[in-house]
């Protein structure tokens, strides 16, 4: 199924919902069906509801689909706080309780699979199925890492592990400086930055429009977004996965871009099979955001995912 130009380059009108004193963004496209769950779909780190535009225009046709900005992303408030797992976890579930309804299926891309998976995991009341698209999150024997491994992708140079451990650990304690945090979040905001940061990450270029790469720069614009940022130095890690999926109840789907140089899909993939072993998943020929990247291949898989939980 094609979907038009227009559908794919024209973002979808939103509203704002109060949370806890903040203003929460989200879109809502679709009709409610009886025998279907409505979609809840959750981007990843410096993303927003405009990154699912080229999903909800073709799913839309099938379910009830809602998009959210996260606390602190996109055109959702960016209050002083402390951001994580726990604190979205709370939002997405307040928002399916409060404006959706009933149970959802969750589909989250990166940070966003992250905080999905927490709600999956610690609020079964809330979720009808998750969908996991190249997830973020520490397994427990995992070394810690800095969100978003954008940040790393940029500081860090090729070396041996063991020195570019040391190097990493140094360039990670300048960064909590609030100086060299100020200098880093104006370098990495800039429009060429963030297009070289996708050319990482994209297997196809052509999907880095000048519209996407804007959509990702406007954000840090508004006021907290600095703030947000250097909390990505200071949140201490949210519950590990491997903890969170021996926790769920729900059906799993995972979808990978394979060509993802920020996580190694197969590796990850095993992992997720070892302790949650009933999942269902499929590969791509994506990077690091395939519903963005290849979003006719995924909309059909994701659609009939759903469609057989549902049965």
């Amino acid at each position: 199924m094609q979907v038009s130009t227009a559908a794919t380059t024209t973002p979808i009108p939103g509203k704002y919902w109060q949370w806890r004193g903040h203003k929460i963004y989200y879109v809502k496209a679709g009709e409610k069906h009886l025998q279907r769950p409505p979609l809840l779909l959750v981007h990843g780190f410096g993303a927003s509801t405009d990154h699912w535009r080229k999903n909800i225009a073709e799913l839309r046709d099938n379910f009830e689909v809602y998009a959210i900005d996260l606390l602190g992303f996109g055109r959702s408030a960016k209050p002083k706080l402390q951001y994580g797992g726990d604190l979205w976890r709370d939002q997405l579930q307040d928002f399916i309780t409060e404006i959706i309804g009933e149970k959802a299926v969750l589909a989250g891309n990166s940070l966003g699979g992250y905080a999905s998976l927490c709600v999956a995991g610690q609020c079964h009341e809330s979720v009808a199925g998750l969908v996991l698209l190249n997830s973020a999150g520490p397994f427990t024997k995992e070394e810690p890492t800095v969100e978003p491994e954008a940040l790393q992708s940029e500081i860090e140079p090729p070396l041996n592990e063991k020195l570019k451990t040391l190097i990493g650990n140094f360039v990670k304690s300048i960064f909590k400086q609030p100086f060299a945090q100020f200098l880093l979040f104006q370098y990495i905001r800039q429009p060429w930055i963030i297009r070289r940061t996708l050319e990482k990450v994209y297997l196809d270029k052509s999907a880095i429009t000048e519209q996407l790469i804007e959509e990702i720069r406007r954000p840090s614009d508004d006021k907290g977004a600095f703030d947000v940022f250097c909390s990505v130095f200071s949140t201490p890690q949210g519950e590990k996965v491997d903890v969170l999926l021996q926790k769920l109840t729900c059906p799993l789907l995972l979808l990978w871009g394979e060509a993802d140089p920020w996580m190694n899909a197969k590796e990850r993939s095993v992992k997720y099979r070892q302790y949650y072993p009933q999942l269902t998943e499929y590969y791509l020929r994506a990077g690091h955001c395939p519903h963005d990247e290849v979003p006719l291949q995924l909309n059909p898989l994701l659609r009939d995912w759903v469609f057989s939980i549902a049965e």
